[in-house]
């Protein structure tokens, strides 16, 4: 289920809280809302929502992490790619095909990590020979003094990283929050909504602060799942950078 659509359930379900609370209302005996009673259950509110806004904050806080660990991935594999184009050329006529080969390969690697990402979990890592072939090619080079060995030397380590930071972002591929863990947070989003409408007799007012409350929430939980969500969600990176790192030769 999408981000956005795992939202919308979630606001339903704490609209039905507060529905709850205000049926509640009207069906118990008047000694169960009483003074006492009203206190004790609004402490009980209280330790509930502290604990869930805790959970909130560590979770945007976890997400906002994870997204910027792994846009600053794609952002270093660019500057890889562009680093290693800049010392093939300086390497001079030889180096050529392969720098042909990179811009034959970089928008097949693109789609590749896109698609990983859009299928993340679902299946075992896909072995590719294209950066393979780059490395190969960059090794089969015949430097003719110093620097030429320092500039194959360091364009086949760069072509190593971008094969370990592409391995990193598929190993990032899992979801930020468990199901059971997001199951227990709208549990005690219900129950809170609940809560507020219980002792607060029904009226058009006190609904619709109650449903904008509920909808803040909601977008709470889905800011977590978008973001956690980088490579799809609405605040998705784009592969443009990436895919157009070089330009044609």
């Amino acid at each position: 289920m999408s981000p956005l659509a795992l939202s919308c359930v979630i606001f339903v379900l704490s609209l039905g809280g507060i529905a709850a609370g205000f049926l509640l209302r009207n069906l118990l005996p008047e000694h169960h809302l009483s003074k006492e009673s009203g206190d004790l259950v609004r402490l009980g509110a209280g330790l509930t929502a502290t604990i869930a806004a805790l959970v909130l904050g560590l979770l945007i806080a976890s997400a906002k992490s994870s997204f910027d660990t792994q846009s600053g991935q794609v952002k270093q594999m660019t500057v890889d790619i562009i680093v290693l184009d800049n010392l093939l050329a300086q390497f001079g006529p030889e180096a050529q095909p392969i720098r042909s080969q990179i811009r034959a390969v970089i928008g097949p690697f693109v789609d590749r990590i896109w698609r990983e990402k859009e299928n993340a979990g679902r299946g075992p890592f896909e072995v590719k020979g294209d950066a393979e072939k780059v490395y190969l090619a960059i090794q089969a080079l015949s430097p003719r003094n110093d620097l030429e060995r320092a500039l194959q030397t360091r364009a086949a380590q760069l072509s190593n990283d971008i094969v370990q930071t592409r391995l990193l972002l598929f190993v990032e591929s899992g979801k930020l929050i468990p199901p059971p863990f997001l199951a227990i947070l709208v549990f005690w989003l219900v129950i809170l909504f609940a809560t507020f409408s219980l002792f607060s007799k029904f009226n058009v007012t006190a609904f619709v602060f109650l449903s904008i409350f509920a909808l803040s929430a909601s977008c709470a939980i889905f800011l977590i799942l978008d973001l956690s969500e980088p490579f799809t969600g609405f605040m998705s990176m784009p592969s443009g950078p990436l895919r157009n790192a070089l330009a044609p030769l």
